[in-house]
């Protein structure tokens, strides 16, 4: 549905609501000024005076609205006036019912759903460029648009709460985001956000009901096969189903992506350091280096946090102890399980005291913290990973001074928001995960130069498009037949000798992929590249690599003329 359908719905309620009123507006006025015509007014020259339609029309326009502007053009008779009384009692009615009708139209749902659904349809039809449809606006999506539009990508939202749109109405973002109070599930809905149009990059289903984010992933395929889908989901089930809708989909699932970033941690904490500073982590550092402590671990809470925690940890060789107040998954090994709440006799029977380490892994903030207090009780030495399910208790977990905190809500956003913004980061981290030799040197390198670059800054990542319509000047050169080295490109414009604070993470060219490319590496179009910098660095990298004059500066160390004139003077004379 465009926007010109919704005002036709508009339109239509309108009219359908103000019919009545207006015609009883019309009839007053056509009764009240056809009878003023034809009743005689005072003699002059033994002749009646009439009032003209003109007159009559102007009287009732005085009258109705109860100005009182005397009577015009000539006094009236004993029958006008009598006429007149008639005319502004039942005017005066009838206008107060034509008011009590439009407030009744403004506080019909149906308008204003309306009116609200033209208003966005509106709002989409302006967004000049390419754009991301989040379906789903709760803690997640409240962190992922933020993020996204901090990046300079335009979003449209949609989500049933009325409460989470009225909200996302006030936040101050840079750019406008268009939301919609809507079950995204629905066709209509999908549509009236752009799903079809050709701008439209990805659909991102994050609502908190896994069911209804595979049916909008179903839409999305049937409705646009060419779009994009990021979608949330914790069930196996799930899963399987949505990895078979063909196409570009990607599947987020927080605890298995947590199950990752701890695998890491126990046998690559340099990688951890790594991706909780790429990633913005709070208070993250290059050098904030974690490494759970191998011994007996209690999971507290066996739900899909604990048991892919469980299978990472006995991957290691790690021995772990489940604490459910549910009867055991037979299809796991478990050294131990026991069945009750977390209290002081269940963690001693869990082996609290002989343990290193601790993961609260249920649903519920408040038994999570409650054991992280009794388990300290008893075990003041512990490593300490506890889950934090709402963000509204980010004080509480805070003053917790937990080892580490896996907030699902955060996790999801921040994968999603890589994948939007730095899709060639996942082989970027695969490549230095890889257990070959001489990896971990390389990573360790990595975090030297990463740390002289960058240092504290907060490290920005950018992907870089050597397209006609993102790196104008670097295309304008290679179909000139010169050559454009990733060395140029990343030299400052201002002293070409002088290095921008990027390092190139990879370069996926012709389907390959080229990490930590060298510095003589030829760039060719179509070729896609991501950088790690500042973002001032940013800003001036886009620069080089649209303007052919700094272009050529960085590739030949020679200033380009600006001028016609100058240009004519540089090819006659300097390149006789």
């Amino acid at each position: 549905m465009n926007a010109s359908q919704d005002i036709s719905r508009v339109s239509f309620i309108v009219m359908r609501e103000m019919r009545t009123p207006l015609m009883a507006i019309l009839i007053v006025y056509a009764t009240a000024i056809l009878v003023m015509v034809f009743i005689p007014g005072p003699e002059l020259n033994g002749e009646a005076q009439y009032l003209s339609i003109f007159h009559a029309f102007y009287f009732m326009t005085y009258t109705a609205t109860t100005t009182g502007f005397g009577e015009i053009p000539f006094t009236f008779s004993d029958g006008q006036r009598l006429w007149a009384i008639v005319c502004l009692y039942v005017s005066v009615v009838t206008w107060f019912y034509a008011l009590g009708s439009i407030v009744r139209l403004l506080q019909n749902p149906f308008f204003l759903r309306a009116v609200e659904e033209w208003r966005f349809s509106k709002n989409v039809n302006r967004i000049v460029g390419p754009f991301y449809i989040v379906c789903g606006f709760g803690d997640t999506g409240s962190v992922l648009v933020r993020g996204m539009n901090d990046a300079g990508l335009r979003v449209i939202v949609i989500d049933q709460s009325e409460e989470r749109i009225q909200a996302l109405k006030l936040r101050n973002y840079k750019t406008a985001v268009p939301g919609l109070c809507a079950n995204a599930s629905v066709p209509r809905y999908l549509l009236e956000a752009g799903l079809q149009s050709e701008r439209c990059q990805a659909v991102v289903c994050i609502t908190s009901n896994e069911e209804a984010n595979l049916k909008i992933s179903a839409m999305v395929r049937l409705l646009n096969p060419k779009t994009g889908i990021i979608t949330m989901s914790k069930v196996d089930d799930f899963e399987e189903t949505l990895s078979t809708l063909g196409g570009e989909v990607h599947i987020v699932d927080p605890f298995k992506t947590f199950a990752r970033v701890l695998n890491a941690c126990i046998n690559n904490p340099a990688f951890y350091a790594l991706n909780n500073w790429l990633v913005g982590d709070k208070g993250a550092t290059l050098d904030s280096y974690v490494q759970p402590p191998v011994g007996g671990w209690i999971i507290c809470g066996y739900g899909r946090m604990g048991l892919e925690a469980n299978r990472v940890l006995t991957k290691n060789g790690i021995k772990t102890a489940v604490i459910d107040p549910h009867s055991r998954r037979k299809e796991e090994e478990i050294d131990t399980y026991v069945i009750g709440h977390v209290n002081g006799k269940t963690l001693s029977q869990a082996g609290i005291h002989e343990a290193v380490g601790l993961l609260a892994a249920d649903a519920d903030d408040g038994h999570n913290l409650g054991a992280l207090l009794n388990a300290r009780c008893l075990n003041k030495n512990l490593f300490t990973i506890v889950r934090q399910n709402s963000h509204e208790n980010e004080v509480a977990f805070s003053e917790a001074n937990a080892d580490m905190i896996m907030q699902p809500t955060l996790v999801t956003a921040r994968k999603i928001l890589l994948l939007l913004i730095a899709p060639l980061l996942k082989p970027f981290f695969r490549y230095l995960l890889a257990k070959e030799p001489g990896r971990e040197q390389i990573l360790k390198d990595l975090l030297v130069v990463l740390r002289e670059k960058i240092g504290d800054k907060k490290p920005s990542l950018v992907t870089i498009d050597f397209t006609s319509e993102k790196s104008s000047a670097v295309i304008q050169a290679l179909n000139a037949g010169e050559e454009v080295l990733l060395g140029h490109i990343i030299s400052d414009p201002r002293n070409r000798d002088v290095e921008l604070d990027l390092i190139p993470f990879v370069i996926k060219s012709c389907g390959k992929e080229i990490v930590l490319p060298a510095k003589d590496y030829k760039i060719l179009e179509g070729d896609q590249l991501l950088f790690c910098g500042t973002a001032a660095s940013k800003h001036l990298l886009k620069a080089s690599i649209n303007s052919e004059y700094t272009l050529h500066y960085l590739r030949t160390g020679k200033h380009k003329p600006m001028g016609y004139f100058m240009q004519w003077y540089d090819r006659r004379f300097n390149q006789a």
